[in-house]
């Protein structure tokens, strides 16, 4: 889930400074597109890398209660952060998302060893300070007990979505509330060929994304059942509007699809400052209100809001932030983190990955993730054999960039460890959930807090 964030918002792996919005009161068509292609893709050698981490919140003792709203407040409140700039120790942001989940978002770093350390020490005290209230911050890629659905924040921006969506079913609200992800934020790329230039990373980023949400694909439970899904979390995603949840187009110049998208989508808020509601007319694009007569047309700002309501499976901030994989139990966020990475920076591994990402590609005959790669990895997850073998070579090409991306020992056993448990058997963590009770596969985790 997403939420605005201050311009020093914490994740963005990118050196140069925001680029100025051009002084003009309203937009023309043609400058909005000429905008958005000149902000979404900072161009330069790509560096920096980050992550976003969001979590379930249950109760330590009793995980299948929802805990009281207050009790993650006073957590929060533990930890003396300022209002107006709420970062940890080590330079992570803490935000709450709609349904009361938390998220964690780490500074750019200079490399992937960098961010783990700071994001792990972040999140150390981030849990501390909820187990001290008898909360433990859950790993899932939705919430697998039965719970009432509620927006618990309600600001005009959540108002406004919590409407937008419902017209087209649950499945806003579901995401809203009690779905929860794993981000990983890399630069753009330059504007060179090659594994480093933005267009091979662009193309690289939604090719592998399917293989991403096989792989760690954790949220076969709804309202406490089985829901056929291995990430339900995809399927849900899938089942939104698809003008803002789906991909475009991967092919041509990502520059240009990228600005058809944004004002193709259909408008979710209208921010007014005058108190009175932010909800947008029902099937209005931005393109839409573009056109409209002079005096009625959205400014820069809009332009720039409207960006932040877009949830594709990857969305480019002027970094690339990789959105679709599912929340991960204990510290496996270091294993997304640590493939995506290796993948992205090194050359010979990335030449690997898009020559291993073939198969899948030739076998899919529709794009974005309602398309058949997606589809089989949000239900069959890496039991599906495509899927297995392009983890499996993704994962060996990662293993042998590690070293060189400075990666320690104990990090490439984390990896080697969850393609052994997992990937290799066809398995992903949603399965561990869905084992029988008893089975005892399923490991221990910092998520079982003892009471």
């Amino acid at each position: 889930m997403d939420h605005v964030k201050p311009a020093r918002a914490a994740s963005p792996p990118l050196d140069a400074e925001p680029q100025t919005p051009p002084t003009v009161t309203e937009l023309t068509q043609s400058a909005a597109e000429a905008y958005v292609a000149s902000v979404c893709f900072k161009i330069g050698p790509p560096r920096r890398v980050g992550v976003e981490l969001e979590w379930l919140i249950h109760d330590s003792c009793r995980p299948d209660a929802a805990p009281e709203h207050n009790r993650t407040l006073a957590a929060l409140e533990a930890l003396r952060l300022p209002q107006e700039d709420p970062l940890l120790p080590h330079g992570s942001r803490i935000t709450r998302e709609p349904g009361g989940q938390v998220e964690l978002s780490s500074p750019p770093a200079d490399s992937l060893s960098e961010c783990l350390d700071i994001t792990s020490r972040d999140l150390s005290a981030l849990r501390a300070a909820f187990a001290a209230q008898g909360l433990t911050l859950t790993g899932y890629g939705t919430e697998p007990h039965a719970r009432e659905r509620r927006v618990l924040l309600r600001q005009p921006r959540y108002l406004a979505m919590e409407e937008f969506f419902g017209r087209a079913g649950p499945w806003g609200k579901i995401m809203m509330t009690s779905t929860a992800s794993t981000q990983v934020c890399l630069d753009a790329g330059t504007d060179q060929g090659g594994a480093h230039g933005f267009r091979e990373r662009w193309l690289l980023a939604h090719r592998l994304g399917p293989v991403l949400v096989a792989a760690f694909a954790n949220s076969p439970m709804l309202d406490g059942r089985p829901t056929g899904y291995r990430s339900t979390r995809q399927a849900v995603w899938s089942r939104m509007d698809p003008s803002r949840t789906l991909a475009p187009s991967a092919n041509g110049d990502p520059r240009a699809s990228w600005a058809r998208y944004v004002l193709d989508a259909a408008v979710l808020c209208v921010r007014r400052a005058d108190g009175r509601p932010w909800n947008a007319p029902a099937g209005l694009t931005f393109r839409d209100w573009l056109r409209r007569p002079a005096g009625q047309r959205p400014t820069v700002a809009d332009l720039d809001y409207h960006i932040t309501t877009l949830f594709p499976p990857v969305r480019p901030h002027g970094y690339l932030e990789l959105r679709m994989i599912d929340a991960q139990p204990g510290d496996g966020w270091m294993v997304t983190t640590a493939l995506t990475t290796a993948l992205f920076e090194d050359p010979r591994a990335a030449d690997a990955a898009q020559e291993a990402l073939e198969p899948l590609v030739r076998a899919t005959e529709e794009p974005g993730p309602r398309g058949a790669a997606w589809s089989r990895a949000a239900t069959r997850a890496v039991d599906d054999p495509v899927l297995r073998r392009a983890a499996l070579a993704c994962f060996a090409a990662a293993d042998a960039a590690l070293p060189g991306l400075g990666a320690s020992e104990q990090l490439r056993s984390k990896v080697a460890d969850f393609v052994d448990r997992y990937t290799a058997r066809g398995r992903c963590p949603a399965d561990d959930l869905l084992d029988p009770p008893g089975a005892g596969l399923r490991p221990a985790s910092q998520e079982a807090t003892p009471c």
